[in-house]
């Protein structure tokens, strides 16, 4: 069974206000006894789970983030749903202790509801981006999930991005959690997908055939002179620089930890399937990227409350229906992997509930009433609250210290630091 293993991007908050605070570095600092080292972006992902601790020691954790008001989680290589799941409740216990520490809390929400200024990281690649990207990375207090699965050689990712890239909108659509923007309802279910976009090798990406191709694609986008470096390769999923995994970043941060598992389930069942089809010579989709990006776009604006493009048509149908469309698909691997039940039940408890976005705007309402236009402030605020609640409450007590993650210094090297 593949490894995997996740990112969390996570809001630093006020407790009362709901406002971003700029504290990761006085957070980061506070713990840094209790790890030296670096941590980059793809360092928590994938080698052998029962040998994660002797090859990443305490490169695993807490890191720094693009924006002081978030911090980063950064599980180990994981086997199990549930080993995961753990892994991910312990992350936010560890980043809700060292924002306590300091009057604040955490928060699982993709964008902030409270407007706020927003304050960059001190580090040299991000005050680069500052100054070449302008508002794009000034406004970017954006918090996704970030799923790593192992593979057997980046020729093998390859092979696994073609034959992708037609189906992650889906999940871009079940982790829907960011629906207001500094202070204001966007009429989007993830605008952290819109605001993420504005970078310019963002989404998806063409067929590349080949891992060569991979290559002299990316080798190309940074020949423009447009992007600082190949960290900034912002597709949809790609390959990880430092760590044999495929890397998909198209969800948002999941209010329910349990919520974030069963992406990564899905994203571990999407890249085995993916090998298999490639071993039975089943060809990628040929689907115009430009198909794709109205797939993200509308899995973006509506998410669960209407249609979204079905993959294997790219016509309008249910939302509910593409969803379960995906589960079908991946039924073989899912059953074999022991994970079908517990895909299947998480599936439909978020369809019932809704995801983030609903709930954020279901405590909007309840709170001021005003259904379908701008909430005020206080209603905002109130937002944040219960988002606070949500991201722990099933969280393992600071006691328990058992294969928890270790706690990292602010990135130094900033030339490995992706976001």
């Amino acid at each position: 069974m593949r490894t995997f293993g996740v990112e969390e991007e996570l809001l630093i908050v006020d407790p009362a206000s709901g406002e971003p605070l700029a504290l990761a570095d006085a957070l980061l600092a506070g713990i840094g006894a209790a790890g030296t080292g670096t941590a980059d972006a793809d360092d928590a992902e994938d080698t052998d789970a029962d040998d994660a601790s002797a090859v990443l020691g305490p490169r695993t954790g807490l890191s720094h983030e693009l924006k002081l008001e978030q911090i980063e989680t950064q599980t180990r290589p994981c086997r199990s749903h549930a080993e995961l799941l753990r892994q991910i409740r312990r992350g936010r216990t560890m980043a809700s202790d060292a924002a306590r520490s300091h009057g604040a809390r955490i928060a699982a929400l993709a964008t902030s509801p409270v407007d706020s200024a927003t304050h960059t990281t001190p580090d040299p690649r991000y005050a680069m981006m500052l100054e070449r990207f302008g508002i794009t990375a000034h406004e970017q207090l954006t918090c996704g999930f970030h799923v790593h699965t192992s593979i057997a050689s980046p020729e093998e990712g390859v092979l696994v991005l073609d034959r992708i890239r037609d189906k992650v909108a889906v999940l871009t659509a079940i982790s829907a959690n960011s629906p207001y923007w500094r202070g204001l309802a966007t009429g989007f279910e993830s605008y952290r997908t819109q605001a993420w976009n504005r970078w310019p090798s963002s989404g998806p990406s063409a067929v590349f055939g080949s891992l060569a191709s991979y290559r002299r694609v990316v080798r190309r986008l940074i020949e423009t002179g447009v992007l600082l470096d190949e960290g900034m390769i912002y597709f949809d999923a790609r390959l990880s620089r430092n760590n044999p995994t495929v890397e998909v970043r198209v969800a948002d941060v999941c209010l329910r930890s349990e919520d974030a598992a069963l992406i990564a389930v899905l994203v571990r069942a999407l890249v085995e399937t993916a090998v298999r089809e490639s071993a039975a010579g089943i060809e990628p989709s040929s689907v115009p990227t430009a198909l794709l990006r109205l797939a993200s776009w509308q899995a973006s604006n509506f998410a669960l409350r209407n249609d979204l493009l079905d993959f294997t048509t790219f016509r309008p149908a249910p939302a509910a229906d593409v969803v379960w469309s995906l589960v079908e698909y991946l039924e073989p691997v899912l059953a074999e992997q022991g994970e079908l039940e517990l895909a299947q039940t998480g599936v439909a408890e978020i369809l019932q509930r809704g995801n983030g976005a609903t709930e954020q705007r279901g405590i909007a309402h309840e709170y001021s009433g005003n259904d379908g236009g701008q909430p005020d402030p206080a209603a905002l605020a109130a937002v944040v609250r219960h988002a606070v609640r949500e991201t722990m409450p099933e969280a393992a007590p600071p006691s328990d210290t058992k294969s928890m993650p270790v706690l990292t210094w602010v990135r130094q090297d900033w030339r490995g630091a992706d976001i």
